[in-house]
């Protein structure tokens, strides 16, 4: 039998996940670990894997005969634009726990601006005690902006707390017992929205969606008047400048992101300090690194068995 192809981990992650990640995973196979500095300068021709997140601008002129190249994470943007990416099967990272974790996100935030956090805690800060008027969950409709495998779980999981769930979708999806609206009715889908969840893949189509004249398309007859926008998806769906202005003017009450045009977040960013916006530094659905690696190792044995790869990136449609 042949010995298995090495594999190059470039992943811009916590260095120790990445380590703690390897350990044990690709058995029989060499692992080059880009973060390693005893690979700097290693001739990385004649490999055939790629496991990359953010990896560096000359890795595919370094390694030119890649037959695969997994994603770090679910997003495949940061592959899309890395110069000299090959013209080879790019396969995106899918799995439970990934999943999981956004839904915790969404459904977090969807909570939080719910039972008004923010309010609260400046109230508790000031020592006051003084309760809030309390919408329940089925009092607002979530309209959730991407219907893939992480859009699904969300409606899923914000439907068990109650919430009204919709969803929107470039091309039209059926979800049981949920209203969906296809590219041609955003403003429909828009016009019934309370809180805007947007986990839609980085397009041309979905660059700067998140923008001014869509937040003035949002439903304004939720419990607390002006609607809120959670982005757990891809900084460049969203125009930071038009979300600060709204929440500024009152045409948004609220938002929670997770991803930003330009990361890290600029630590004079106005977001820091609004009052009602929750910033998380793009961990909503973190990897789990060895679940990243068994993925990428299924995947390999399924092409080295002749067997076809799994979650492929169409790179026309960018996702």
């Amino acid at each position: 039998m042949p010995a298995k192809s090495p594999v190059i981990v470039d992943l811009k992650f916590i260095p120790r996940e990445v380590e703690d990640g390897l350990k044990g995973a690709f058995l029989g196979r060499e692992v080059l670990n880009l973060a390693n500095p005893a690979h700097n300068g290693r001739d990385l021709s004649g490999i055939d894997y790629a496991v990359v997140w953010k990896s560096d601008p000359d890795l595919f002129s370094r390694a030119p005969d890649l037959k695969v190249v997994f994603s770090g994470g679910a997003g495949v943007d940061h592959v899309l634009t890395l110069p000299g990416l090959p013209d080879v099967p790019l396969v995106r990272f899918v799995d439970r726990s990934l999943t999981t974790r956004m839904s915790e996100w969404v459904v977090m935030n969807c909570l939080m601006h719910l039972r008004q956090q923010r309010a609260y805690e400046a109230r508790a800060k000031a020592h006051l005690w003084e309760d809030l008027s309390q919408p329940e969950a089925a009092d607002v409709t979530v309209g959730v902006m991407g219907l893939g495998i992480l859009g699904q779980d969300a409606i899923r999981k914000l439907g068990v707390m109650g919430f009204k769930t919709i969803g929107w979708s470039r091309s039209k999806k059926t979800i049981d017992g949920v209203e969906t609206f296809d590219g041609n009715a955003l403003d429909a889908f828009l016009a019934k929205t309370d809180f805007l969840v947007s986990l839609l893949p980085l397009t041309a189509e979905t660059k700067g969606i998140l923008n001014a004249s869509l937040f003035s398309k949002l439903s304004r007859k939720g419990p607390f008047g002006a609607p809120v926008v959670i982005n757990g998806g891809r900084g460049g769906s969203q125009v930071s400048a038009d979300i600060i202005a709204a929440i500024k003017s009152g045409v948004l009450g609220g938002a929670s992101l997770d991803v930003f045009e330009q990361e890290p977040l600029d630590s004079d960013s106005p977001f820091w300090d609004m009052g009602n916006v929750y910033v998380t530094p793009h961990v909503a659905a973190s990897s789990d690194v060895k679940a990243l690696f068994v993925h990428a190792e299924q995947q390999m044995d399924r092409f080295e068995s002749g067997l076809p790869l799994e979650h492929l990136v169409d790179r026309k449609a960018g996702y």
